[in-house]
């Protein structure tokens, strides 16, 4: 078996791993938290989070706080076990390479 068999290439983006990191330790994450923590512009998150919503890793909810519109995010079951196979397998390629 190859060594990077379960390296997700939907994770490949430091944003997208980011955005799941977050959302791994965080029950969901709003749109501002992640573009805060992330350090990145609105149009930039917004691509990333597509990208894992079309692959059914995250799940959207928008609502209304008072008057404002508030965006947020959380990992569906399919992304959290996706991503901890990513996660293992780079710890497994790491670990070959010591």
């Amino acid at each position: 078996m190859s060594l990077i068999t379960n390296i997700n290439k939907v994770f490949d983006h430091r944003i997208r791993l980011g955005i799941m990191s977050i959302l791994m330790v965080n029950e969901y994450a709003d749109f501002n938290m992640l573009k805060e923590l992330l350090e990145v512009t609105d149009g930039n998150l917004a691509s990333h989070v597509k990208a894992l919503e079309k692959a059914e890793y995250l799940e959207v909810e928008k609502q209304f706080i008072g008057r404002k519109p508030n965006t947020r995010y959380n990992a569906t079951q399919l992304g959290k076990t996706e991503f901890k196979k990513h996660i293992n397998a780079l710890e497994k390629l790491i670990q070959k390479g010591t």
